[in-house]
């Protein structure tokens, strides 16, 4: 019997995201084989790029590409596709739910809760029911086909308020996730339209909401008028200190008394940690709705930290010792979710043998951002970039952070593919519904018929008939058959 196997401690993973993949793959390089085991519990089998999730929508990346399979490459990681529904971290147990909604209750000694952020929205009629996120690869896919679909109906329509609507784009929040989402969304739809000459430019439609004064608070006041600029020349409106009021049936209604009919709003106003882990366990939380986490990765705050857990990424109130974070803490992105990752798995493995952990401190290396093809911005400091040599600089810098090799390869072969070939305008959008078709024409049984009514029987005979008939009956017995003629028979 193996009593490593069953005396190493257990770490558990909450969430397969940047912070969760990234901890589990730092992990398995730092641990000695049989010091520890690893489980990592996520609904999806996959890690989702998410800064590509714009140009994916766009149709510049197949999406595919953007993921990428935790069983590939976590060959030392037990990995459960799985809801944590639950954590007793006083008892050291989380409860996980599988698809079936089955549960069962999961032993550990160190837990990780990496279960990162869900769109954030507020109870505005109509947006439940009408808008989309951009957090995932469904939602970017789901776009990216209801563009293009949305371009084949409107090019069987006359001109009118039909066709306006289905080529009018609403993206509300004008942070970095919003403005790439719209502009690349604009490229696309300006790409679009030399396939389709029964379309013009002024028939599309690009709005963009933000309730602020300006766009794009990571960057300098400086350059997001810059973008701004560049949004207007290129025939999208960005409507500033201007929120969203109702979207009942596609009614976009805004503060400003404007209505803007679309068939397609794109949600992108901010992200609040995941609600399901952050709720259903005894982990500390602060105001925020975040797990309260030390400098140092364990969860707990700077006097006293939680024995055995442990936080990171979006889901984490991670205090930002460079002074340059909201709040005095990390703002929740990949840059920092992917830093914490790596620091938190050395912490959690000098831990384990006996040694201090070290306090995370990053500074912000600047922000990039594409806004369609061969177009970006660029920040770092004061200094700033604009243009073509931003754009290249985005696709750098994300085409190097991607995950694994294997994965890096498949984006820049699409990349180089698509500057020949250009990007593929096919919609899917039916891939939604796979079994239509098949079960419009497939056969089925035939309803029951109704069962026919059973003939009625003979009234019963009287008692003469009955003795004729007895008669007859024993006559035709005694009576012997006649013997065939001879003739008859010769000729036969």
């Amino acid at each position: 019997m193996n009593t490593a196997a069953t005396t190493a401690p257990k770490i558990l993973i909450v969430g397969g995201g940047y912070a969760g993949f990234y901890t589990a793959w730092k992990l398995e390089k730092h641990l000695r084989r049989g010091e520890a085991e690893v489980t990592m519990v996520d609904p999806l089998p996959y890690l989702t790029y998410q800064p590509f999730l714009p140009e994916v929508a766009a149709g510049s990346i197949e999406p595919r590409h953007a993921v990428v399979a935790h069983r590939r490459h976590l060959k030392r990681t037990t990995v459960i596709n799985a809801k944590i529904t639950g954590i007793n971290h006083a008892a050291k147990t989380a409860t996980i739910t599988g698809p079936d909604g089955q549960s069962w209750e999961h032993a550990y000694d160190q837990i990780v809760v990496t279960a990162g952020s869900v769109s954030r929205t507020f109870p505005i009629p109509g947006i439940a029911d009408n808008a989309i996120g951009m957090k995932t690869i469904e939602e970017a896919v789901a776009v990216r086909d209801r563009v293009m679909s949305n371009f084949d109906r409107a090019a069987a329509l006359p001109a009118g308020p039909e066709r306006d609507r289905l080529l009018t784009v609403v993206v509300v929040g004008g942070g970095f996730a919003g403005i790439e989402a719209f502009a690349e969304l604009r490229s696309l739809a300006s790409a679009l339209l030399k396939d389709y000459p029964q379309l013009s430019f002024d028939d599309t439609h690009f709005h963009l909401i933000e309730a602020m004064g300006r766009i794009m608070p990571e960057v300098s006041l400086k350059t997001s008028e810059w973008v701004l600029k560049d949004l207007a020349k290129r025939g999208a409106y960005v409507h500033l200190d201007t929120q969203v009021t109702g979207a009942v049936n596609g009614n976009v209604e805004l503060s400003t008394g404007e209505t803007l009919p679309s068939d397609l709003i794109v949600w992108t106003a901010g992200v609040m940690a995941n609600p399901t882990v952050v709720r259903g366990g005894d982990l500390p939380v602060e105001e925020r709705g975040r797990i309260r986490t030390r400098a140092d990765l364990r969860v707990g705050t700077a006097e006293a930290a939680v024995e055995g857990a442990w936080a990171a990424g979006d889901v984490s109130a991670v205090p930002d010792l460079s002074g340059g974070g909201v709040g005095g803490y990390c703002v929740p992105n990949a840059q920092h979710a992917v830093r914490q990752a790596k620091l938190l798995a050395k912490n959690l493995v000098a831990v384990l043998r006996g040694e201090a952990p070290r306090d995370y401190l990053h500074k912000n290396l600047g922000a990039v951002a594409g806004l369609g093809l061969y177009n970006g911005v660029f920040q770092s400091g004061n200094f700033a970039l604009k243009g073509f040599v931003a754009w290249l600089a985005h696709r750098g810098y994300h085409g190097l952070a991607m995950p694994t090799w294997e994965r890096k390869w498949r984006v820049l072969w699409g990349w180089w593919n698509n500057l020949w070939l250009g990007r593929d305008i096919v919609s899917l959008e039916a891939v939604q519904t796979p079994r239509a078709v098949f079960e419009q024409f497939a056969a089925r049984p035939r309803p029951p018929q109704p069962v026919e009514a059973a003939p009625k029987k003979d009234a019963p005979a009287g008692p003469a008939e009955s003795k004729a008939a007895s008669d007859g009956g024993k006559a035709a017995a005694k009576k012997p058959a006649k013997k065939p003629a001879k003739k008859a028979s010769a000729s036969a």
